[in-house]
């Protein structure tokens, strides 16, 4: 329908929930969410094959939470890889030596992958948790996760970061296996890209490092690496390994503060043959120092200043407040009688509707799996299965709106009446160097939510301003603030208009 009144009584309903799936199947490139905004990608694997054949080397920092991941997302790079070593350290607060299980990081991996929208997360593996059958599972685990590739190493348990020391590797027949497990997990649905890692180098020789990438690339591997390599001359041997492995990808690992291999610039890499480089320690090391920076000013009663810990405003930036604000309007539902009484169908508008009775669990079960195979073409193929979450709440007698037109603005009088924006640009600047801290869009309706963004207006009537500034706009530079504030902590806040 596409308008018209919807009223359910739901006096008697209970708590009931629908779960509904999307899943897309393997090659597809699954996108969820709203026409506002970017899409969220569910199956990044797609990408990740795509850049990886585009011409340029591929640069990815290392992420350990969902916040490194968006950070990433936000800065422009191509890729994160989601490091063992970090997530151990940032999760656990342990070395890189086997601590943290599969499953902690299957939780960090899927919060990485929630936190951002399409960037492709490769995410470390280790040895696969056990015999190949554990690869397998992994390796599906990793990729339900989100992640658009797993890397796969060949040290044996318990297993440690590629420049500590104290690694030993499995034997070339196990190290092989690992690898296999892992193709045939992808061959069999799990969509995901497998990055195979030897460690030989250091617990062995290069000689048998460089045989082990090549058997590994004869198994199918999609991209390789050699950890810890120790010179410009070895990185180049690697890049030069002849059969499957010269149309293999290399990734170099750039570990930053005195790792074992030697720090190159990407350019230097990309002539040498890599395809793309990692840059593990990069967020996490800073973030160290600062934390112990802080600490150390705060015991000494010193709160940290704007140019180290930035404003409140850019901190929920960073964390998604805007986006969160934007979209969550997006569902906004009155309830209220005297919102759904302005309009009505009449009884022989062909839109007009009657109450429906309420709904069972099993008709909502019903509807929902026919929505499913309407939206699936109505095939039987393995390309979808419906995933939400409706909850019926228990109530006396709820009324839902749908779709009803836009009640007038109060105080118009037709059609020359001043339009009410659908969004208003929101900008604050640093009075003292005009540097822009926070810029952005928020829905008209919920201005009188600004002091979440910015506490320093609080007890300031922002929306009684812009509605003041509306109704006295006549003519003049529509680019020129509606609003426009000193909020009293050093900034200037403007609001602008979005029709």
């Amino acid at each position: 329908q596409d308008s018209g009144t919807f009223s359910h009584n739901m006096a008697a309903a209970h708590h009931r929930a629908l779960r509904v799936r999307v899943f897309a199947g393997p090659g597809h490139d699954a996108t969820v969410g709203s026409s506002a905004g970017p899409k969220y990608v569910r199956n990044r694997a797609p990408t990740l094959r795509k850049l990886l054949q585009q011409p340029g080397i591929l640069k990815g920092p290392c992420c350990h939470d969902g916040l490194s991941a968006r950070l990433i997302e936000r800065a422009g790079f191509q890729f994160a890889f989601m490091s063992g070593f970090c997530t151990a350290g940032a999760k656990l607060g342990m070395p890189d030596t086997g601590l943290i299980s599969y499953s902690e990081m299957l939780d960090t991996g899927r919060a990485a992958n929630e936190a951002t929208r399409a960037i492709p997360i490769i995410g470390d593996g280790d040895t696969g948790y056990g015999n190949a059958m554990n690869v397998k599972r992994t390796v599906r685990g990793y990729a339900q996760a989100g992640f658009a590739g797993i890397l796969i190493e060949d040290q044996v348990a318990p297993k440690s970061c590629g420049h500590v020391r104290g690694k030993r590797v499995a034997s070339r027949e196990e190290a092989v296996a690992r690898i296999r497990a892992a193709v045939d997990a992808r061959e069999e649905g799990a969509d995901i890209l497998i990055l195979a890692r030897t460690d030989a180098r250091q617990a062995e020789s290069l000689d048998e490092a460089l045989w082990r990438v090549a058997a590994f690339a004869d198994a199918g591997a999609d991209i390789l690496f050699v950890d810890a390599l120790e010179s410009e001359a070895e990185m180049r041997a690697f890049c030069r390994a002849g059969g499957a492995a010269a149309r293999v990808p290399k990734m170099a690992n750039m570990l930053e503060g005195g790792g074992k291999t030697p720090i190159m610039s990407p350019a230097q890499l990309e002539d040498m043959g890599f395809k793309l480089v990692a840059y593990p320690l990069s967020l996490l090391g800073v973030s160290i120092r600062a934390m112990e920076g802080a600490l150390a000013g705060l015991r000494e009663g010193r709160v940290p200043g704007a140019d180290e810990l930035g404003s409140f405003a850019s901190i929920q930036a960073a964390v998604g407040f805007p986006e969160y604000y934007e979209e969550e309007a997006r569902y906004a539902i009155s309830l209220s009688n005297e919102r759904t009484t302005s309009w009505k169908p009449t009884a022989t508008s062909p839109t007009a509707t009657t109450a429906s009775p309420p709904l069972s669990a099993a008709s909502a079960a019903s509807s929902a799996a026919s929505a499913a195979s309407a939206s699936s073409g109505g095939g039987s193929g393995a390309a979808s299965v419906v995933e939400a979450d409706a909850v019926i709440e228990e109530s006396s007698a709820t009324t839902l709106v749908s779709k009803a037109p836009p009640a007038r603005e109060e105080g118009s009088s037709g059609s020359g009446s001043t339009p009410r924006p659908r969004y208003f640009l929101v900008k604050i600047t640093d009075k003292s160097n005009g540097v822009a801290k926070l810029e952005t869009r928020i829905p008209a309706n919920f201005m009188a939510g600004l002091t979440a963004l910015v506490p320093a207006v609080a007890g300031v009537n922002i929306e009684s301003m812009i509605n003041s500034a509306m109704r006295e706009r006549t003519g003049g530079d529509p680019k020129a603030p509606i609003v426009s504030l000193d909020t009293g902590s050093g900034d200037k806040l403007e609001v602008f208009v979005e029709m």
